[in-house]
């Protein structure tokens, strides 16, 4: 007689089975009938998309890589055309010319300027270059007469390594090396005059191209659109105007302390932090990290003095200068600034760090007019720019009341 337990009743003794059944089995069928099975299946159609989709993928990724220095370089001369936007429109306004003469006007007015710069400091900074490279032996055994490291690098023959390899450097001069030294300056001087090239065509036909674009929007959504356009050109606009005047003043002022104390290469030093400081937060460490190194070639106390003088300029910059030309155009606080401006340096470089902050400034003005309606407009005055602490101190100079003390009172 079998035993009971070889003979399992109806839906026992046996697992489910995991594999592929019929949808909608009848639940009361004796057996493994009585097991609900499920039946998953792929439209064939589904892989297809799939599929497209990662070619789609891939293909722009690679048109992406292989198109990145291009759309640098486009988007470099749309910048330089909003910073230069509001000298064309003062140019029509006193003048009353049309604006490809206003362009005109303005384009011959920065190559003169550039052509100036290049006259006087050029020469400059090819006999200090001399110098430097003469005077570059007694500068190292200087260093290693410095406070707390000279030591150190005294015992590491610090002077007599670096005058070996500086000797040694010709020979490690081949042809590939110019030729790829010769192909970057040449690459370089293509890609300045491409983003001049993009920003006066963007000068010339940016009305145009503006009304074209109207023109796609539909026109029950024409008018948001014309909103955010007009926060866009506000916020990017004066940003980038204003930083290149701060920058300016910036560069000229480092090329002045230079010059007077007697440091090398001072105008290099100087084009170097007027174009590291537009990068924000980190530009002026890079910039006057530089300076004070090469101060440093010439000795301890000339360093402190360069450092103290260029430090004391960027905190005036930071409170007094900036706030009072480029105003709360982008209206982010310091870690978001530092962190727009590293993301952006990590996805496009230098081009990305300074695009970066204008852009999230733009978001964020956006954000703003969309939820609580129409943006404040700009104060116009100089007084009325500057941080809070500067206004109430030129209110009480004056012997007036500011509008948040009138409040108050």
């Amino acid at each position: 007689m079998p035993d009971a337990r070889d003979d399992p009743g109806p839906g026992e003794g046996r697992p489910p089975d995991l594999g592929a059944a019929v949808v909608g089995a009848d639940p009361s069928a004796p057996g493994d009938e009585a097991h609900e099975r499920l039946t998953v299946s792929i439209d064939p159609r589904s892989a297809i998309w799939l599929v497209l989709a990662l070619l789609a993928l891939f293909v722009g990724a690679a048109f992406l890589e292989s198109t990145v220095r291009s759309l640098t370089v486009i988007g470099v001369g749309v910048l330089l055309a909003f910073a230069v936007e509001p000298l064309v429109l003062g140019v029509q306004r006193r003048t009353g010319a049309s604006r490809g003469v206003a362009v005109g006007v303005v384009g011959a007015a920065l190559v003169a300027v550039f052509v100036a710069l290049a006259l006087l400091v050029g020469p400059a900074a090819v006999r200090q270059a001399q110098d430097f490279g003469d005077e570059l032996p007694r500068t190292l055994t200087e260093i290693e007469s410095l406070p707390v490291v000279g030591d150190r690098l005294a015992e590491a023959d610090f002077a007599s390594r670096v005058e070996q390899r500086i000797d040694d450097l010709p020979g490690r001069i081949d042809a590939d090396g110019i030729s790829d030294a010769a192909r970057g300056v040449l690459n370089g001087a293509l890609n300045g005059l491409g983003a001049l090239f993009v920003a006066v065509v963007v000068l010339l036909d940016g009305p145009r191209l503006v009304d074209r674009l109207r023109l796609v929007v539909p026109e029950e959504h024409r008018e948001r659109a014309d909103a955010v356009g007009r926060v866009f050109y506000r916020v990017v606009g004066t940003y980038f105007a204003g930083s290149l005047l701060v920058a300016t003043i910036g560069g000229t002022w480092v090329l002045v302390v230079g010059l007077a104390v007697g440091v090398p290469l001072a105008p290099v030093a100087a084009v170097w932090y007027a174009v590291v400081s537009l990068i924000p937060q980190v530009g002026g460490f890079l910039g006057t990290s530089f300076v004070t190194l090469l101060a440093l070639t010439q000795g301890v106390v000339p360093a402190l003095i360069v450092l103290v003088l260029v430090v004391a300029y960027m905190n005036l910059e930071n409170y007094v200068i900036t706030p009072a030309i480029v105003g709360e155009a982008v209206d982010l606080s310091p870690p978001v600034t530092m962190l727009a401006a590293l993301v952006g340096g990590a996805a496009a470089g230098v081009p990305g760090a300074l695009a970066a902050t204008p852009l999230c400034g733009t978001v964020k003005a956006v954000y703003q007019e969309a939820r609580f309606g129409e943006a404040p407009p700009a104060p116009t005055r100089l007084v009325d720019r500057l941080p809070a602490p500067l206004r109430r101190l030129v209110a009480r100079v004056r012997g007036r009341r500011t509008p948040e003390e009138g409040d108050r009172g």
